[in-house]
């Protein structure tokens, strides 16, 4: 019966539907390799399931087919299933923490390696090259931005985002204590807004899977921010051990607002170093 918009389904509805969703996931593991099988089930469920509403399909199930012969299809759904929300200077007072608590020790590095884990469509990652040219720091810098989603990857590497999100890019900026005038990074042709080529030169984007790829050895800071929370929590602790194998001796751990080390068995190897998720690993 349907209510509105909402749809009311039976107990054994539910359990049927969540059996096609394991067996949806362990089909694309098997086939394409992508393994989505310890992320947050609320969160899949809710991509999985406005996909199958866009295409028409009758059930999971058939949607599995699809998925199974058609890889165009299946690079559709794994653009669903990634994670691609993010903009400038996101979450500005991160970067203020930045300034203000990692910049000083970031400067004690003759280089520095940083690396942005799933880093989308690139848009925080200029921001921190902004904020690393701003402290005379960018060219001592490689940044490492990973995704595993070639097509964001892609849109990241072109560095050309839509002309009206610039207002909000500029507020977020300001919030986080710019030290220029943002339009100083970013030149306007008709509707979009082309960063600064000089922003991109330190900047290597790499395609990398965080459930399934390896570390990344000795990195002076890793941002991976809004990601874990899409993540079960055994699969949370895997990455932040990948995480912490990656990082060098004080290293510089950065999560999103809404992540935690509480509750993994990693929490006592980290300090942390300010409220809103910057984390120094112990010696």
């Amino acid at each position: 019966m349907e209510i509105g918009k909402q749809m009311i389904i039976s107990d054994d509805e539910k359990i049927n539907q969540s059996i096609e969703i394991k067996l949806l996931l362990e089909a694309i593991y098997l086939k394409y390799g992508y393994d989505f099988r310890d992320y947050s089930k609320a969160h899949l469920k809710r991509r999985i399931l406005t996909r199958l509403s866009r295409n028409h399909f009758s059930s999971i199930s058939e949607m599995q087919y699809k998925v199974l012969n058609d890889e165009e299809f299946f690079h559709t759904l794994l653009v669903d299933l990634s994670l691609n929300v993010t903009e400038m200077f996101r979450d500005p007072y991160f970067f203020l923490a930045i300034r203000e608590k990692v910049i000083p020790l970031l400067k004690t590095y003759p280089f520095i390696k940083i690396w942005h884990a799933g880093c989308a469509t690139g848009e925080e990652v200029y921001s921190m090259a902004i904020l690393l040219k701003e402290e005379g720091l960018l060219d001592r810098c490689t940044i490492y931005a990973t995704d595993f989603n070639q097509i964001a990857l892609e849109k990241a590497a072109e560095a050309i985002y839509p002309v009206n999100k610039l207002k909000d890019y500029t507020d977020n900026y300001n919030k986080a204590d710019g030290k220029a005038s943002f339009s100083d990074y970013f030149m306007v042709q008709y509707d979009a807004a082309l960063l600064d080529k000089n922003l991109k030169k330190n900047i290597v984007f790499s395609d990398h899977n965080l459930v399934t790829d390896g570390i990344f050895g000795d990195m002076n800071m890793i941002v991976c921010r809004n990601v874990l929370i899409y993540f079960n929590r055994d699969l949370q602790n895997r990455v932040i051990k990948l995480f912490y194998d990656s990082l060098v001796s004080g290293g510089i751990l950065c999560l999103g607002t809404k992540e935690t080390l509480m509750f993994s068995e990693f929490k006592e190897k980290f300090k942390q170093l300010h409220k809103l998720n910057v984390f120094k690993k112990n010696y």
